[in-house]
């Protein structure tokens, strides 16, 4: 069982940044695939950016591509996303999660791919 936390969302104006992390418990956290997601009200769930167990290889949504950067810190079991550029349409609460196949080459875009997931972390966006 993997337990998730993430945090440093918060309020922003557009153009600014921000960076979020994720915290995980358990000692297999640098052998799986972590993901963000977002979700905004009213709208689905949607993929945000991927990186693999390693953290060589990452896969971006189009929308936050050259944005936003995620990153992680396997010794120190932790997941990050720096956010620049900031959109109102960025606004929505932010998700981390975690596929449990472990040293999986998949980077999967699909929520229902991930089988642990954060509480979120809101980040609002003014124009």
């Amino acid at each position: 069982q993997v337990q998730l936390v993430e945090s440093g969302g918060g309020l922003v104006q557009a153009g600014g940044s921000l960076r979020l992390s994720c915290a995980a418990s358990g000692r297999t956290f640098s052998t799986y695939t972590m993901g963000w997601f977002r979700q905004a009200p009213g709208k689905e769930r949607e993929f945000v950016a991927a990186i693999r167990w390693s953290g060589g290889i990452t896969a971006y949504a189009d929308s936050v591509k050259g944005r936003f950067t995620i990153s992680r810190d396997n010794a120190k079991n932790m997941m990050y996303l720096q956010m620049n550029s900031l959109k109102p349409e960025d606004t929505a609460v932010y998700y981390c999660a975690a596929d449990q196949e472990r040293f999986s080459s998949v980077m999967s875009r699909s929520w229902d791919s991930y089988d642990y997931w954060g509480q979120g972390t809101q980040v609002t966006v003014s124009s």
